[in-house]
């Protein structure tokens, strides 16, 4: 079993920041792609970012382009979520995920909620007008 761990989120004002970390105590997520998914009241759980195990790839929602940054440090077996210039609308609760079958994401390929197989508890993020 695994276990995903998220944190960082809060509450933040228009065009701040928050980073997001995405842990996984006692198991190495090297070798599989993660993802950040958010929903939001009322939404569906939609496809935010995803990072490849080891080429760097990585996908982009368009409506956080330039704004949100993902890495990962598979030595602390730990994916960051790097949110800038927030805006209300990114208010959501926040989840990372692991696709244990795939190692790769791609930049234009939305991440499908049904191909990840570990998820975490999810963390709040809200963003205040």
């Amino acid at each position: 079993q695994v276990q995903l761990v998220e944190s960082g989120g809060g509450l933040v004002q228009a065009g701040g920041s928050l980073r997001l970390s995405c842990a996984a105590p006692g198991f190495t997520l090297d070798g599989y792609a993660i993802g950040w998914f958010r929903q939001a009241p009322g939404k569906e759980r939609e496809g935010v970012s995803c990072i490849s195990s080891s080429t760097g790839s990585t996908y982009y929602a368009d409506s956080v382009k330039g704004r949100f940054t993902i890495s990962r440090d598979n030595a602390k077996s730990t994916v960051y979520l790097q949110m800038n210039s927030l805006k209300p609308e990114d208010t959501a609760v926040y989840y990372c995920a692991a696709n244990l079958m795939r190692s790769m994401c791609y930049p234009s390929v939305t991440p499908n909620i049904y191909e990840y197989d570990y998820w975490g508890q999810g963390t709040q993020v809200t963003v205040s007008s």
